[in-house]
């Protein structure tokens, strides 16, 4: 038990095991999502097994992708940036495996609770309260660690990177209790359509307040380490950051123009989503002339080369999203596979894509070995990018042939035998996905305890901002 206690207080033993987590939970959440897309080729193939049926692997899927895999990857990468860039150790080991805990327990319960039909029923939501508590604790515990540590810095300056890991602790523990209705234990939910507002309130929040900062976050410390270039310009990285947080906040009702909602929310929604082109770019341009004139240096790094993708999966993502934003095109985008499609841009590509760039960018120095084959990273790499781009393609054609022909008035039976094959792309395509996935798990664990020991230990270069440094 002494050894144990000693093991989890040494330095970056936190952050391997939120990154061993996130290896392991991406395999999983990429098999149910596997499971769900047969459902949509072959709904009779599991009638009889109640666990497995669509409406009970789908939030199975999601949620153990978002929590499981992109969260616990970005947090596991942002325990190691995080006191490198403040020049100092983070402040409590044990305080982040207290976290890690927590987080664990509540990601667990989803292929537990769900498989039973143990649920909230609500989107992105879909945590009993014992376990909604579970996630409260870890954003708290993580958001003492954090300022703790910055608070026993000898680093004058906050670079970005630390704002934004900040917010996002700060900013999720905020709107988690409000989307999840934690005031109301027995339900999880409001009545009636207030419920809808709240939901999407934190559900369009949840992509914009939790992954967008932990992404944005790893990105702006990757991208200047690779190209061993100071950031562009601080003043903009923190432009992004406040723009983010003062226009994102306000953009979920957009997914619920057609609702009876008040008409002053649904117009504020949409504007404020086209307006998300200022944060957007504005971190774009800043990463992007950054590594000007070492694009290079960044694609021939297998890290640099996931982050440098997930910023142009996060320029897919955010034409896409303020673009289907208005009520025009919602007539024909809505409800059908193009929105799916965009999930999967959003929550893999952009996020996920520089999650595993930040993961694979700290791994040698939080194990103290170096990547066990850097072969299986270009393999999974492709295998992914080839999925996923394959995803978005069928996605998004299956979307608009289904939004067409309802706005032409056709009927659902009559639409199905269209898109069919579109659905056995798609389950052939989420193969490419899981078994990137699968590779990556391997590639971590073997990396560990097989991985050549890094002699001397590697030295920390941290991406210098330019200008004075802002405080909190």
């Amino acid at each position: 038990m002494k050894r144990l206690w000693e093991h989890i207080g040494q330095t970056n033993s936190a952050s391997a095991a939120y990154l061993v987590a996130g290896a392991v939970w991406f395999f999983v959440g990429a098999s149910y999502g596997l499971t769900t897309a047969i459902h949509l080729v072959s709904p009779e193939l599991f009638n009889n097994i109640p666990w497995l049926v669509f409406g009970r692997t789908r939030p199975i899927h999601v949620n153990t992708v978002i929590y499981g895999f992109v969260v616990s990857a970005g947090v596991g990468a942002a325990l190691h940036y995080v006191p490198a860039l403040l020049k100092t150790r983070l402040w409590s080991e044990r305080l982040g495996w207290l976290s890690w805990l927590f987080w664990q327990a509540a990601v667990v319960s989803g292929p537990i609770c769900f498989s039973l039909g143990i649920t909230q029923g609500r989107e992105y939501a879909e945590y009993t309260f014992p376990f909604d508590c579970c996630v409260m604790a870890t954003l708290l515990l993580l958001l003492v660690n954090l300022v703790m540590t910055v608070a026993n810095r000898t680093e004058k300056s906050l670079y970005v990177s630390v704002w934004y890991i900040l917010g996002m602790a700060l900013w999720t523990a905020g709107v988690y209790p409000i989307g999840n209705v934690m005031w109301n234990p027995p339900s999880g939910a409001l009545p009636g359509l207030l419920d809808s507002v709240f939901l999407w309130f934190y559900g369009h929040n949840l992509v914009g307040l939790l992954l967008t900062p932990a992404a944005l976050a790893s990105a702006y410390y990757v991208i200047p380490r690779i190209c061993k270039t100071p950031l562009y310009s601080h003043t903009l990285s923190l432009v992004g950051f406040w723009a983010l947080a003062a226009i994102y906040t306000h953009i979920g009702g957009h997914h619920i123009l057609q609702a009876p909602i008040p008409n002053w929310l649904k117009t504020l929604s949409v504007v404020d989503s086209m307006a998300m082109i200022v944060p957007v770019l504005t971190v774009l341009v800043n990463l992007w002339l950054t590594a000007r004139g070492r694009f290079g240096m960044l694609w021939n790094d297998i890290a640099g080369r996931w982050v440098l993708v997930g910023t142009l999966w996060y320029l897919v993502t955010c034409i896409q999203g303020p673009i289907q934003s208005l009520p025009s095109v919602q007539k024909i985008t809505h409800f059908s596979n193009w929105t799916i499609g965009h999930a999967h841009i959003a929550v893999l590509g952009f996020s996920g894509f520089i999650a595993l760039g930040a993961m694979w960018h700290v791994l040698p120095a939080v194990a103290g070995r170096e990547i066990w084959s850097r072969r299986l990273l270009h393999i999974q790499f492709g295998l992914m990018m080839f999925g996923l781009a394959g995803f978005f393609a069928v996605l998004t054609t299956a979307g608009l042939i289904q939004g067409h022909a309802w706005y032409n008035g056709e009927t659902e039976y009559r639409v199905l035998p269209e898109i069919a094959p579109y659905m056995a792309l798609r389950a052939m395509l989420g193969l490419f996905i899981i078994a990137g996935a699968l590779l990556g798990l391997i590639n971590v664990i073997l990396t560990f305890t097989r991985g050549p020991r890094l002699a001397p230990p590697v030295e920390i270069v941290r991406p210098a901002p330019t200008g004075q440094g802002v405080a909190l």
